[in-house]
């Protein structure tokens, strides 16, 4: 086995919350050395629950294996320090609010000015240069604005005790892995050209881009009765005598997907129902239709069996598992797909793998969650900074060091609620400035 694909790589890890960190850590996690930048107030990430010896899992999970230095950039020395380490990154990655950062000097074009090839990667709710540039962006809202939160509403219908949204922050791990996407993609061009650039990443393009469906629905043609293109992925919940919960993909709403059920349940005399004939009538039917798949099922006490009738049809069926169901399987096992991370307590926590194997490299082991500012000393002296200045810089609080959570500073409350967008991260030397556009 040779090294980790992006070994060798240095980033500079902007970012905080999800969208970004979720985007860093997959770099990481390939193998690149990846600092971490932190304000003095923390990423807000740290702050949630459970949280197991001064680390929020919800940080450990988007962070483990990055290196943390704690900073506060409205001191020009501080600002010296990540000069020197932005002159030596490949790759920065920052998902503050667009201008946010070209405030402290650390613009892209500020960057690119003492370093040219540097792969420079912005991820924000409605990119860099738009209109709606300066509108605060979390998931929900993005998903809200995008489609997502309708198809969701359309999808559930009266099943929903009132309107609400997915509770999965879709729009941010997408827009992270597009991150990714990006940060290949202009090392692949830079090692073409010579040339490094800036990536615009928009949260809200995302979620249009990942939307399978979105083709067809922007097309608005009429599809006579039958679902939107690949919305027969509309499965529906069924129950085994034993009470296993299971799904098989697709509706049989679907024509295609119907004639399959059929020779799924061996009911081809259902093809020639005529309260089935038509996509538009098995949706009007749907209830005893479903019945017919529910009565088929309870002929089943074993789910092997099952599953050899079902792929008999070149359909699927999946299990209804909780996440730690699912963990228990074989399957995770066989791919190393959970794996322990250091709990800083001497114990470890349970957290996704790769979704990786690669042939001919190896990855780098699971790394540990690093408190806040845990590498200042470490980072700087990298950078030939003698011990008294680590030390003085510590003492004046331009470095800070924290090992367990607190409210950083805000008076028994923290600095997010309700989506808002104008809290800061550093102080308010500089207006305020980090503040969310991208979660």
């Amino acid at each position: 086995m040779s090294a980790a694909p992006l070994e060798g790589l240095r980033v500079v890890d902007f970012t905080r919350v999800l969208a970004g960190p979720h985007c860093t850590k997959a770099l990481r996690d390939l193998g690149a050395d990846v600092t971490k930048i932190e304000p003095p107030s923390g990423d807000l990430g740290r702050f949630g629950l459970p949280n197991v010896n001064g680390m929020g899992l919800y940080y450990v999970q988007q962070n483990a294996g990055k290196r943390n230095i704690s900073i506060d950039l409205n001191y020009a020395e501080a600002r010296e320090i990540v000069t020197r380490l932005c002159r030596d990154a490949d790759v920065i990655v920052e998902n503050f609010r667009p201008g946010t950062l070209p405030r402290f000097g650390f613009g892209y074009e500020d960057v690119k000015a003492f370093n040219p090839g540097v792969i420079y990667v912005s991820l924000s709710g409605y990119g860099q240069t738009t209109s709606w540039k300066n509108r605060p962006a979390f998931a929900p809202t993005v998903q809200a604005e995008t489609g997502l939160t309708a198809i969701v509403q359309d999808h559930f219908g009266e099943a929903l005790s009132e309107p609400r949204g997915d509770s999965c922050s879709h729009a941010d791990v997408y827009t992270g892995l597009q991150g990714v996407i990006a940060v290949l993609a202009a090392l692949h061009h830079r090692s073409r050209t010579g040339e490094g650039q800036h990536v615009d990443v928009s949260m809200a393009a995302t979620m249009l881009s990942v939307n399978e469906r979105a083709g067809a629905m922007l097309s608005d043609i009429d599809t006579n009765g039958e679902p939107i293109a690949l919305s027969a992925n509309e499965s529906h919940i069924y129950e085994m005598p034993d009470g296993t919960q299971l799904t098989i993909a697709s509706s049989p709403i679907y024509s295609p997907m119907f004639t399959r059920y059929c020779a799924m349940m061996r009911r081809n005399d259902l093809l020639a129902d005529p309260r089935y004939a038509t996509a538009k009538l098995r949706r009007e039917n749907l209830a005893p239709l479903l019945a017919e798949v529910r009565a088929w099922l309870a002929t089943f006490d074993d789910l092997d069996q099952l599953q050899a009738q079902v792929s008999e049809a070149g359909l699927a069926v999946g299990r209804v598992r909780t996440v730690n169901e699912f963990a228990k399987s074989d399957w995770v096992k066989e791919w190393n797909a959970v794996v322990d991370v250091d709990d800083r307590g001497g114990g470890t926590l349970r957290m996704p793998g790769n979704p990786w194997i690669f042939s001919h490299s190896e990855l780098p082991a699971p790394g540990a969650p690093a408190y806040q500012g845990e590498h200042n000393e470490e980072v700087l002296k990298e950078l030939c900074m003698p011990e008294d200045r680590i030390r003085d810089m510590q003492q004046r609080n331009v470095l800070l060091s924290r090992r367990r959570p607190s409210n950083y500073g805000f008076k028994g409350r923290i600095p997010f609620s309700g989506g808002s967008s104008n809290g800061g991260f550093w102080s308010s030397k500089v207006e305020n400035a980090l503040s969310f556009n991208g979660d």
